[in-house]
């Protein structure tokens, strides 16, 4: 199944370039040369910081950023980098205030609530400096308006809304369409709630993972609302009254409920800011610096070094593509890191909803063997389920945000055939074999009893190790952890609650701490892996998987056409040679 899903992807990613031709080499090109003599933008003094949330706030660097390249506004965005030019920001005398607009733009395992809490309290720490906080929306959805909450001046477009109705989540089901089409699935798995195979063998949810879905978004949505509410002066209850009674929030709504603080066209907060910028009847625009402008002049330290490593995706057998965890390449960068003296503390970032166990299982045997040579600490984003868990759980101390998702301590096996697939094309298959087991790993034919029962024991082997070592790492009863572990997904708090993690806080946070524990004092620098390719370099890899740029108002056939590509993207990654997984049960897409 893996290959003939390789060859279909390829085949489309094909078509594509074939369509794109070699002219987009020259244009990629010519964009590189016509940046290179550009000079970096100046901050002058009294200016506002932009925060654009028209972007994806992503945990690790981009292979390479072709916006910036070409002079515009970047559309990926680190976390980090945002968070610690925010903070620069506030102590910054050039720095009179600061303005947040624009609407969030997620992608992939970006913009997730945890990587968006963390640039919430980077804007509150800015605001705690008192320097004043503007902020204008137009149509706000849930990530904008959380993030926006922070602002001291909330201002919304009078003919605006504030669509905040909550969490939802849904996934599509294949069961019915896989058999129509004549590829068969078998599946194995330990743990009730473990049901990342539920796709491929169901048309809906089955009640145990209804039931944990429904207490992860409880959790995450009271944490949302919570934090909005106390931003706003509001009480919980009135919000979540506002909440069920509109959905559609109207700006004469938001306003009369207290959301926002006035009703306001954009042009008329513009004119306010080039007021308060010395600009006042000038036809120039008010004194301004964009964020990730900003962040490129924020100094990175001398001195030691601190390694944060970016596990973002999922994690894929062999050495993965960018955007994966590949568990080749990234135990080769851990063992790296390990051996160079003059990386003092090693911070893993975890945003992944796992996959391969035994590429989960290499990279923990790395974080192992690093904590023994010097601190080693986790700091987990929006997601570290499952094999996101598996490689964090070692960790000498780990970080979470109270809306990350993680736990889902199980195992699943998925096993594709395409027998009826081929017999509807007129194509059977005749084997000569010397053994009972010989055939076992052909896709031709469903495995047999006895063969599912070899799988089901991997399973449980593996399963059984999963939670043996994450009794030793956490110190918890094995007992204990069988109990709430069951492929069960948790929040950050109720995770935190149960010893799964250690505090709740952000990647500053874990960085401080890694600071802390190697004794570096002030005279550090941090320094990011995997690391952002030469443009040379990922200009010959970025011809055979070019795709159209995202755009921020989708359309609806290109969301479902994404949503499509992102269920063959994660079919594709089931690469795992035993065919067993430590995975996140679901694919969460929350709106």
């Amino acid at each position: 199944m893996r290959n003939f899903l390789s060859s279909m992807l390829g085949a489309l990613a094909a078509m594509v370039i074939f369509a794109v031709g070699a002219g987009a080499l020259f244009v990629v090109l010519l964009v590189a040369i016509s940046a290179m003599g550009e000079k970096p933008v100046a901050v002058e003094s009294g200016s506002y910081l932009v925060v654009d949330l028209s972007a994806n706030f992503q945990d690790g660097p981009s292979e390479i950023d072709l916006g910036s390249l070409a002079g515009e506004r970047s559309e990926t965005i680190q976390v980090h980098t945002a968070t610690r030019a925010l903070r620069f920001a506030a102590n910054d005398s050039r720095i009179k205030g600061m303005l947040i607009t624009g609407s969030v733009m997620p992608e992939g395992y970006g913009s997730g609530y945890a990587a968006l809490g963390e640039l919430r309290q980077a804007l509150a720490d800015f605001k705690a400096s008192g320097k004043p906080v503007q902020a204008w929306l137009d149509n706000a959805m849930t990530r904008d308006f959380f993030v926006a909450s922070v602002a001291d001046d909330l201002a919304l477009d009078p003919f605006g809304v504030i669509f905040m109705p909550g969490l939802a989540s849904e996934s599509p089901f294949f069961a019915k369409a896989l058999a129509r089409f004549g590829v068969g699935v078998q599946v194995t798995r330990v743990g009730k709630f473990k049901s990342a195979v539920e796709p491929f063998v169901r048309d809906d949810f089955s009640a145990e993972n209804r039931e944990q879905l429904h207490k992860l978004l409880k959790d995450l949505w009271g944490s949302l609302k919570s934090d909005i509410a106390s931003a706003r002066g509001l009480e919980v209850p009135a919000l979540q009254a506002m909440v069920d009674g509109e959905g559609l929030i109207t700006a004469d709504s938001a306003l009369a409920h207290k959301l926002v603080d006035r009703l306001a066209y954009k042009d008329i907060v513009l004119d306010e800011l080039k007021e308060a910028t010395g600009r006042k009847g000038s036809v120039l625009p008010f004194k301004q610096i964009a964020l990730p402008n900003y962040a490129a002049m924020v100094p990175v330290g001398e001195g030691d070094r601190v390694a944060v490593v970016y596990a973002e995706g999922e994690i894929v057998f062999g050495e993965g593509e960018w955007g994966q965890v590949g568990g080749d390449r990234f135990s080769r960068q851990l063992r790296a890191l390990r051996l160079d003296s003059g990386v003092k503390a090693i911070v893993l970032r975890v945003n992944s909803p796992g996959g391969s166990a035994q590429a989960s299982e290499a990279i923990q045997r790395e974080v192992i063997l690093a904590a023994k040579e010097k601190p080693v600490v986790v700091s987990m984003g929006s997601y570290a389920a499952s094999g996101g868990y598996w490689i964090s759980t070692f960790g000498q101390k780990i970080y979470a945000e109270p809306t990350t998702i993680t736990g889902s301590i199980g195992v699943f096996g998925v096993l594709f055939n395409i027998q009826d697939l081929a017999a509807n094309w007129g194509v059977h298959f005749d084997r000569v074999k010397t053994g009972e087991f010989a055939d076992a790993l052909s896709m031709s034919r469903p495995k047999t009893e006895t063969e599912l029962a070899i799988v089901q024991k991997s399973v449980d082997w593996i399963y059984d190790q999963f939670i043996t070592k994450v009794a030793t790492s956490r110190e918890l009863d094995e007992a204990f952890v069988r109990e709430i572990a069951q492929g069960r997904v948790w929040s950050g708090v109720e995770a935190k609650a149960l010893g799964l993690v250690d505090e709740i806080g952000g990647l500053d946070a874990a960085i401080a701490y890694a600071v802390e524990q190697a004794g570096l004092g002030e005279n550090y620098r941090v320094s990011e892996f995997p690391r952002t390719k030469p443009l040379s370099e990922a200009i010959a890899e970025m011809l055979h998987r070019l795709k159209p740029p995202g755009s921020a108002r989708a359309g609806a056939a290109t969301q479902v056409m994404r949503t499509v590509e992102r269920q063959l993207q994660q079919l594709n990654t089931y690469n795992d040679p035993r065919g067993v997984y430590a995975r996140l049960p679901v694919n969460l897409d929350l709106n």
